[in-house]
């Protein structure tokens, strides 16, 4: 009974101070952490599938639609939990007796709102029906940066946002599916492989030249040697086909092909750069020596210092011209490929009509000169919170671990093994015998390790000067260009992982932005760092919210924007007030030429002619009038119709006249002098055409009175029929029909 008592006190404690909290996944961490602050559990109910219905789900989504829209790593929910170093035993003791107490108690608090979600995914729970209290650890539409392909088209926008480029920070990225990034990406393929012809040969200083002969074979190469065949010569003319395609690529980067002709030829047609890369590969891949002048040496580093000013990945881009296929919105390496031809890039797209899909598959280029650790590669994950998005507000975590591969690294292999540093693709291999001893066997270094090592090689100011500034900006730049896009919540918080990796001079280049990353214990550094950060996530999301002057742990702040006031909406009714302009029909009666017999074909009733034809009302309800378009009356031919003309009588009203439809006129069809007047239809052959004496309006009764012609009062008075045509079609004096083209829209 005393159990029950204290565990229903510590209930309606926890319900008055709104410390309620779900959690999905095991997460013991925060789970822990939260108790220990006075918080009591609510069991999520689990539901196969997300809450989202698939249209909001749609919506919800990355900017490509991508339903696998967010880099979730969920690997911590098949890992065994190990006890956190940073609690104390006692702690641990109270976690472990009090499990039967926190289970009751969150039979109690069953029907409550929980006030701080932790979930794996976003789209667990739908943020629209949380009220302003309740905290949840994710920002809807985050896909614009937590997706490869986000990223890909966000960073793009940056110039916008701040002076920076982003080509000093992010490998550059083309989208495979959409046709405009499938053609800029081919010609940078191209454009780096002429790049790296250049460096072939300043490389080989003045001297016969084979890449194969200059790369020592890789201890981890697993690829079988082929067999070795007479060395293909390649011509000095390739070399300047080389110079040539850099030249032009400097003189468009400089805009000096504004005023070129634009039927001018190019440098290379793209049957010219078909031949070139063959001869690229046979240099790079084949060993076929590469005979060049020596004049051509100075030339090609002269190219080659200019390239650098303008081109800021040239160092780390190597020589052979590879590049990483990725899915647009996978994480843990999955569908991940390296390849250096193009013509197996573009295979792999086109010759599956699935991912012709716009977006669906990313190509990058891939950081050939990386550095290296004992011979190894490695990559780097770096945490940073989001607490708000306006003003946006950037957490950077102190403290990293790096994750080394299991294979020696080999631009010859471009097995994952060797080049993919992801904990979940390296934990299933076995490490490679020729890997360094001095190299950790669980393949993860913490920071500080990371800074000894870089003080051994005598670069002791690497970490606080290039490596930890550059990341900074990186995370911020990323999240500028996206703070348009992601939906703004202000209870809501994001724990995201950046993934790095380092050129030969330190310098970091972002590869990636997964949202919830994994917090599974699997080494002895995560254990240690992962629990770490929740703690410490914590204490800025909620410790902070009371207390503006707590500690953070290893959270620094690194930016905060000015906060951009959103307007208020106080329901005003906003309302545009007009009226139709109508055109004068007398500007329509100038434009048009009154043939000689015209008063002659004009009848009215007084005058006697047409009375045996008889009369027949007007039926202007079936007519639609637009532009140039003919009138749907009903009138049949040889039929007559009443129409309204001027004249004296009672007030309102005008005096009738008849008009008589002829199915036998000869068809006029001057296109030019239909537009703003009305016209009813001839009948002739079965066929309706527009003619354009009835279209005349009913003050016409002679040639004088065409400047006297008023426009109707209202907009919407129905327009009246033309007098009768009673006269023979030999009395008129027309040009010849013309046949109106069929492309013409009346």
């Amino acid at each position: 009974m005393g159990r029950l008592r204290n565990a229903r006190i510590h209930v309606e404690r926890a319900v008055k101070q709104k410390k309620i909290f779900m959690i999905q996944g095991r997460y013991p961490v925060i789970r822990c952490l939260l108790r220990r602050r006075g918080w009591v559990e609510k069991k999520m109910v689990h539901h196969l599938g997300t809450t989202l219905p698939p249209q909001l789900k749609d919506l919800d989504s990355s900017v490509m639609g991508d339903s696998d829209t967010t880099e979730d790593e969920d690997e911590d929910e098949d890992e065994a939990f190990q006890p956190p170093q940073l609690l104390d035993f006692d702690d641990l003791l109270e976690f472990d007796d009090l499990r039967g107490t926190h289970d009751l108690m969150s039979r109690m608090v069953r029907n409550e709102i929980p006030y701080f979600i932790w979930t794996t995914r976003r789209d667990v729970l739908d943020c629209r029906f949380l009220s302003k209290d309740q905290m949840i650890n994710h920002y809807a539409r985050a896909g614009s940066f937590t997706t490869k392909v986000g990223l890909c088209l966000n960073l793009r926008n940056l110039p916008w946002f701040d002076e920076a480029d982003v080509d000093s920070f992010f490998p550059r990225c083309y989208r495979l599916g959409a046709e405009d990034d499938k053609k800029a990406f081919i010609e940078d393929f191209w454009l780096t492989a002429a790049r790296n012809v250049l460096k072939l040969v300043v490389n080989s200083q003045g001297k016969s030249y084979s890449i194969q002969a200059d790369e020592e074979e890789a201890p981890g190469d697993k690829q079988p040697k082929k067999q070795e065949k007479k060395p293909v010569m390649v011509s000095p003319e390739f070399v300047d086909e080389a110079l040539c395609a850099c030249e032009e690529h400097l003189s468009n980067l400089a805009h000096m092909d504004i005023d070129k002709d634009l039927e001018a030829p190019l440098c290379l047609s793209p049957e010219g750069w078909s031949l070139f890369l063959q001869r690229y590969y046979q240099v790079v891949h084949e060993g076929a020596e590469l005979r060049h002048l020596d004049t051509q040496v100075q030339r090609c580093e002269d190219i080659l210092q200019q390239l650098r000013t303008v081109v800021p990945q040239m160092d780390m881009e190597g020589d052979r011209n590879v590049w990483i296929v990725k899915p647009g919105a996978k994480s843990r390496g999955r569908g991940i490929m390296c390849m250096d031809h193009l013509e197996e890039m573009l295979k792999l797209v086109d010759g599956n009509p699935m991912m012709m899909k716009d977006g669906k598959w990313v190509v990058q280029k891939y950081i050939e000169r990386p550095l290296l650790i004992f011979g190894t590669k490695f990559d780097l994950r770096q945490w940073f919170l989001v607490t708000d998005w306006n003003p946006l507000t950037v957490w950077f975590y102190r403290d990293s671990y790096i994750r080394f591969s299991t294979q020696p690294f080999s631009l010859k292999n471009l097995d994952s093994s060797v080049h993919l540093c992801n904990n979940s693709i390296q934990k299933h291999l076995e490490n490679s015998c020729h890997r360094h001893p001095l190299l950790p066997s669980d393949n993860m270094w913490s920071s500080q390790k990371f800074q000894a090592h870089l003080q051994e090689m005598g670069a002791p100011n690497a970490w606080s000067t290039v490596i930890v500034p550059g990341m900074k900006a990186a995370v911020i730049h990323a999240l500028q260009t996206s703070q348009d896009t992601v939906q703004c919540r202000k209870a809501s918080f994001e724990l995201y992982g950046a993934d790095f990796v380092f050129g030969e001079d330190f310098q970091p280049w972002l590869i990636e932005i997964n949202a919830s990353p994994t917090m599974a214990p699997s080494t002895a550094v995560t254990a240690q760092l992962c629990a770490g950060v929740q703690a410490d996530t914590l204490r800025v999301v909620i410790d902070r919210r009371l207390d503006r002057n707590c500690d953070t742990g290893g959270f620094e702040l690194i930016y905060k924007q000015p906060a951009v006031e959103v307007p208020q909406y106080v329901g005003i009714r906003l309302l545009v007030e007009g009226s139709t302009i109508k055109k004068p029909l007398a500007m329509c009666h100038r434009r048009i030429a009154v043939h000689p017999t015209l008063p002659h074909l004009l009848t009215q009733r007084g005058s006697g002619e047409g009375k045996d034809s008889g009369t027949l009302p007007h039926r202007s309800a079936s007519r639609k009038v637009a532009g140039a378009r003919s009138l749907g009356h009903t009138e049949k031919p040889d039929s007559t119709a009443t129409t309204s003309a001027p004249g004296k009588g009672k007030k309102g009203k005008a005096k009738s006249a008849t008009a008589l439809v002829r199915p036998n006129l000869q068809k006029w069809d001057p296109y030019g002098l239909r537009m703003g007047c009305i016209f009813t239809l001839a009948f002739a052959g079965g066929d309706r055409h527009p003619h354009p004496l009835n279209r005349l309006p009913l003050s016409l009764k002679n040639p004088q009175a065409l400047g006297q012609t008023t426009p109707p009062k209202h907009p919407r008075v129905p327009r009246q029929f033309l007098p009768a045509l009673q006269a023979s079609p030999d009395r008129l004096d027309l040009p010849p029909p013309i046949a109106p083209p069929h492309s013409h829209r009346y």
